[in-house]
C-alpha cells in the first residue's frame, strides 16, 4: 500500500466527507435534471429511477469498488426472463414514464440476453427512457446493434484505462447502427488525486476490506438522504434493496417474485426507511456507517414524499 493509501486509510469522519462531495460527475447534472419530474399513480410518487443489477457478475476488480475485496464473491448467475416480464408488466399497469437503467453492482453487458430484457421493457413501455451502464471491455459491433435494435436509448461507457480505450470503442460505434450522440463517455483514470472519476463512498460500509480502503463512519451523520424517495433498486434474485449503495444486502426491503412493485414500494419496510431517512434518522444499518450524502438528485421526490406522508395523516 502506498503512502496515500496509509494516509487516506487513517482519516477521520470528517475527511470521509469531504471526499465524498469534493467531485461531481459532469453527467450528474444531465441525471438531475432528467429524473426531477415526479410522477404519481393515484396520489403516490412513483420513483424516477428503476435500476435492475441484473447479474452477480463483473469482468473487473477495480480498487474503489467493494469486488477488489478478496471475500467478495462473483457469482456468473442472471436475471430470468419471467422476472423482467413481471416488472415489465406492472410498470405497465403503473404508466411509469421514468428510467430504466441497468447498472447496480455489475457489468450488465456480461449479460447475452441484456437486449431481450431491454426489448421486453420497452415493448410494454414505450415512454421510458432505458439506459446501461458499462466498463466499455465487452462492447462489440454485433452486441451494440443489438443492443440498439432492442431499444436502448443511451450507453454510458465508464472508462479506466485512458484515452485510447475511447478512442477504440469509439470506431465500433461508428461501424455499428447505434448512433454516436447516444454513448455517453465518464474517465475514470485519474486515480486518487481526481477521485478515481466518481463521487467515492464506502459503498454501505463494504469498502473497509477493499484494496482502496475508505472506513465506516463511527458516527452516523444526522441528515437527509433522498435514494428511498426516488430510486427502486431490483437486483437478479428479485430482491429489492432500500438503496444502490446496500452492497452488502442489509435492508431487503422486499422480492419481486413474490410481491407487487407498488407494494414493495409504498410497502411498510420501505415507508420506515424512507421516513426515517426524509426527517434526517440514520439509526438504521446500513446507513448508519454509511458516507453517502444523499441529496445530490431526488430533492422534488423528497418533497413529494413529505407532502404525502403529511397529507396521510
Amino acid at each position: 500500500m502506498n503512502d496515500d493509501l496509509k494516509q487516506f486509510e487513517s482519516t477521520n469522519d470528517r475527511r470521509v466527507r469531504k471526499l465524498n462531495t469534493k467531485f461531481d460527475d459532469p453527467l450528474m447534472a444531465r441525471k438531475r435534471e432528467s429524473n426531477s419530474k415526479v410522477q404519481n399513480y393515484d396520489g403516490i410518487p412513483l420513483p424516477s429511477i428503476v435500476e435492475i443489477s441484473e447479474s452477480g457478475t463483473c469482468n473487473r476488480t477495480c480498487s474503489f469498488c467493494p469486488r477488489s475485496a478478496a471475500n467478495f464473491e462473483d457469482k456468473k448467475e442472471f436475471i430470468n426472463e419471467s422476472l423482467s416480464v413481471k416488472l415489465a408488466d406492472q410498470l405497465n399497469d403503473l404508466g411509469y414514464r421514468g428510467l430504466i437503467l441497468f447498472s447496480g453492482f455489475v457489468e450488465p453487458l456480461l449479460d447475452k440476453n441484456l437486449p431481450h430484457h431491454i426489448r421486453l421493457l420497452k415493448s410494454k413501455n414505450p415512454d421510458v427512457r432505458i439506459e446501461a451502464v458499462t466498463n466499455g471491455d465487452p462492447i462489440t459491433i454485433k452486441n451494440l446493434n443489438a443492443l440498439h435494435e432492442a431499444g436502448l436509448d443511451n450507453l454510458l461507457v465508464s472508462c479506466y484505462d485512458g484515452e485510447h480505450q475511447i478512442a477504440a470503442i469509439l470506431k465500433k460505434v461508428r461501424r455499428s447502427k447505434f448512433p454516436e450522440k447516444a454513448v455517453l463517455f465518464r474517465k475514470r483514470w485519474g486515480g486518487l488525486v481526481e477521485n478515481f472519476g466518481i463521487s467515492l463512498s464506502n459503498r454501505g460500509g463494504l469498502m473497509s476490506n477493499a484494496e482502496f480502503q475508505i472506513p465506516n463512519l463511527k458516527e452516523s451523520w444526522n441528515s437527509p438522504c433522498f435514494y428511498p424517495a426516488n430510486t427502486f433498486f431490483l437486483d437478479y434474485q428479485g430482491d429489492v434493496l432500500m438503496c444502490s449503495h446496500d452492497w452488502g444486502k442489509k435492508q431487503i426491503v422486499g422480492n419481486l417474485n413474490q410481491e407487487t412493485f407498488l407494494e414493495i414500494w409504498q410497502g411498510p419496510r420501505m415507508s420506515a426507511i424512507r421516513k426515517m431517512l426524509l426527517n434526517g434518522d440514520r439509526g438504521v444499518t446500513p446507513c448508519n456507517i454509511c458516507n453517502v450524502q444523499g441529496t445530490r438528485m431526488g430533492t422534488e421526490h423528497a418533497n413529494a414524499w413529505i407532502s404525502f406522508l403529511e397529507g396521510s395523516h
